[in-house]
């Protein structure tokens, strides 16, 4: 919805407004309808808006509550604030505005901290009481809206995004080259606080921040692990369903238009069919990146289901050409690495969107609550045997051969089976171009491979990937969406839905050789059959291994790896690296996602550190 900032002198210095807007101006993209400052001596607070909700200028932030003791600045939004301001009103409560913002700021007053278990959405805010000089500092529940923080003895900055921040600092923060390793390495990021700037951190999803007499203090206000051990799973697919409707009504709240971006996957399709099914959606937009046809990633057949039935289907073609364009800007959106093309399909969808819609859902969190990646299968497998229910592990490797035709899974189960130091080794061996000195300084200190790939059952593996996985999809989609003025919306993250879901019996994900069961079962009746029975698992998915087998992308890696920054900086080793390049371009074998990562890594130290 919008792009918040602060700064904060411990010292009780005098906050520079012009800093303040230069953080605003830096990240103008994310709210281009409306902005405003708020300084109180050593505090400092900015704001952009994106109007969503409320359009007049009753949405204002900074946002004040009566008697101008409270101020807010609010990112995202809180989906339920009518049923919570109808109880407020009910407490004596009265509204100038109809924004959420105006709810959560009177929500805070009247319940304090035990506002959030309230709330429903995505967000990130600040409130500052003026009276106090205490300020708190909220992040929704899976991450779905950022917030960056940079922290030394004189000053607290805060951002909704990394690049506001190096904009003001004296210096720019080194790479943080642990973060580097496990993006080469793992093809993961944002598993932890750390970012790829030293210095920089992030709010971890589900906790608080706090700052009192210049102290700060960090907790986590929601543990899903232990919602979940609480919740009951699901009864019935009709009782998912309900529920699956339901948070995608709340998401429809809105005073501007609301689109959707269409994969032709299970989970975007799903809630488009939802939406025809339930709401007579049938003038809806929807925004889907398709290639040529029998490239891998070309989804148009399944997308084309619905070309009966929706008015408004828009399509956009990235090719090897566009990516050679636009990854400069594409970079510098994201402030951060990419270990994948599958968010630049994304960012030419939001670029699609734009200008149609201001509002976008997406399918995002129902590969992580449904267990859709096909890894799972490994895990649910070791489930299994660890539980010695044999007879039902050889009837769903059976099943699972049958239905995908493939030794995926069994490869799956015997890396989950491996000890953590043996997991770690197998994917350094897979990146031999790294510098044996980078490894061995790095290797030691990851989390990955005991948080991401050590679950022991599927449940864990499951919460796991909400605690340590699912914040880098989240935070792509953000950056994809914000850096084209849109806000996306995540039906399948609603917290009612996840919990119940993720209380639900393995058989609820995975059985008969399907993942996704539940939600299959769920969508009879009302998702294409050609849909609903999809084998394979894509997502965004692109043509990458052709794209890098261009000319243009050719010259590019023989000229700019070579005694590059990488290579300069002890990373890796070209020689061995431009080996790896020509066994890719001779089609031996596909490189695509290592040839990417070092691309990606390359413009971004040329982008924000050297």
């Amino acid at each position: 919805m919008c792009g918040i900032c602060g700064i904060i002198k411990f010292k009780h210095d005098h906050v520079e407004e012009t800093k303040i807007r230069t953080m605003m101006a830096n990240m103008k993209h994310r709210g281009p309808d409306d902005e405003g400052v708020f300084i109180d001596g050593n505090v400092g607070l900015g704001f952009v808006r994106l109007s969503i909700l409320d359009l007049s200028p009753l949405g204002h932030q900074p946002m004040f509550d009566a008697s101008e003791r409270y101020v807010i600045i609010h990112n995202g939004e809180v989906y339920n604030f009518i049923e919570i301001k109808e109880e407020l009103v009910k407490e004596g409560y009265s509204f100038q505005s109809n924004t959420d913002t105006e709810v959560i700021l009177k929500s805070y007053i009247e319940w304090g901290e035990g506002c959030l278990d309230k709330f429903n959405g995505m967000w990130a805010f600040c409130i500052y009481d003026t009276q106090t000089k205490n300020i708190f500092i909220s992040r929704d529940r899976y991450g779905v809206k950022p917030f960056y923080y940079y922290l030394d003895d004189e000053q607290f900055i805060f951002a909704s995004e990394i690049p506001p921040i190096l904009k003001i600092l004296d210096n720019k923060p080194q790479p943080n080259n642990q973060v580097i390793f496990d993006y080469l390495v793992f093809n993961r990021t944002d598993q932890t606080e750390l970012t790829f700037f030293e210095g920089i951190k992030k709010l971890q999803h589900g906790h608080t921040l706090k700052i009192k007499e210049n102290n700060i203090s960090l907790s986590k206000w929601y543990d899903l692990r232990r919602r979940v051990e609480q919740a009951e799973g699901f009864k019935d697919s009709s009782e998912y369903r309900d529920l699956f409707s339901s948070a995608i009504g709340l998401r429809l709240r809105s005073d501007v238009p609301v689109g959707v971006c269409l994969s032709g996957g299970l989970d975007s399709s799903s809630i488009v069919s939802v939406l025809l099914e339930d709401f007579n959606k049938s003038d809806l937009n929807t925004f889907s990146a398709v290639y040529e046809k029998g490239s891998y990633g070309d989804e148009s057949e399944f997308i084309n289901e619905y070309s009966a039935n929706l008015k408004n289907m828009f399509f956009i073609h990235p090719s090897a050409e566009t990516l050679f364009y636009d990854m400069s800007s594409f970079v510098v959106a994201h402030g951060e690495p990419v270990p994948a093309t599958g968010p630049y399909a994304q960012f030419k969808v939001m670029e699609l969107a734009k200008g149609n819609v201001v509002v976008t859902l997406d399918g995002q969190g129902a590969d992580e609550s449904l267990a859709g990646y096909h890894y799972f299968y490994g895990v649910f497998f070791k489930e299994l045997l660890q539980q010695f229910r044999l007879f039902k592990l050889f009837g769903e490797l059976l099943s699972y051969s049958l239905v995908h035709r493939s030794f995926y899974a069994l490869k799956t189960f015997l890396f989950f089976l491996a000890p953590s130091g043996i997991r770690t080794n197998i994917r350094i061996k897979e990146k031999n171009f790294l510098r044996n000195s980078f490894i061995s300084q790095h290797s030691a200190y990851n989390n990955v491979s005991d948080n991401i790939y050590g679950s022991k059952s599927l449940r864990e593996a499951l919460i796991d990937h909400f605690e340590f996985k699912l914040e880098h999809l989240l935070k792509w989609e953000d950056r994809n969406s914000m850096f084209f003025s849109l806000e996306s919306r995540v039906p399948f993250l609603d917290y009612r839905l996840v919990e119940k879901t993720l209380a639900s019996n393995s058989g609820s994900f995975i059985k008969n050789g399907w993942t996704k069961y539940i939600l299959r079962e769920a969508m009879k009746g009302i998702l294409p059959e050609m849909i609903r029975k999809r084998k394979d698992k894509m997502g965004f998915g692109t043509p990458q291994a052709e794209w890098f087998r261009t000319e243009p992308f050719i010259k590019y890696i023989r000229e700019n790896v070579p005694g590059g920054i990488l290579e300069d900086n002890g990373i890796i080793d070209s020689n061995t690296f431009l080996k790896m390049f020509d066994t890719h371009l001779r089609k031996e074998k596909d490189f695509s996602k290592e040839i990417w990562k070092v691309i990606n890594l390359e413009i971004w130290f040329r982008e924000f550190v050297v």
